[in-house]
């Protein structure tokens, strides 16, 4: 199965909404590829999560739902070559990962990672452009 890399901004929608576009994209991953995780990734999504910000808008049991759903199959990676091609810093882990793992695709909702699009081969797509892809082709 081919390798998928998943960014904080697109898991974002997927806690935040039940049944949107973003938690389809993390179930059709978890069905047809392997999701990888590094342990920056995985640290970083966390934080994200635990935001007080989203805490409001989160049904009880909501994060841990998604972070099993991406986590409970995962592939952990390590990665070892270090990257700065993407314009904001911090989104280089998910190049990172994404090139450990040999991943076919980066699933993200953030402009600074979607301009790279394609990057040293890897596909780096929106949520719903994920989700096209699978019901495009049955």
């Amino acid at each position: 199965m081919p390798n998928v890399v998943f960014d904080a901004s697109s898991l974002v929608g997927a806690l935040l909404k039940e049944g949107a576009i973003p938690e389809r994209a993390l179930l059709l991953a978890r069905s047809n590829e392997t999701i990888c995780l590094s342990p920056a990734v995985e640290s970083e999504i966390r934080e994200v999560f635990s935001r007080p910000k989203f805490r409001k808008y989160l049904a009880s049991g909501r994060a841990e739902r998604i972070l099993n759903l991406l986590t409970a199959a995962a592939e952990m990676v390590s990665p070892t070559e270090a990257v700065n091609d993407c314009r904001d810093a911090k989104d280089n882990k998910y190049l990172e990962l994404a090139l450990a793992a040999k991943a076919a695709t980066i699933v993200s909702s953030d402009d600074d990672l979607l301009v790279l699009d394609p990057w040293r081969g890897i596909r780096i797509v929106s949520p719903a452009n994920y989700v096209a892809r699978f019901t495009a082709t049955g």
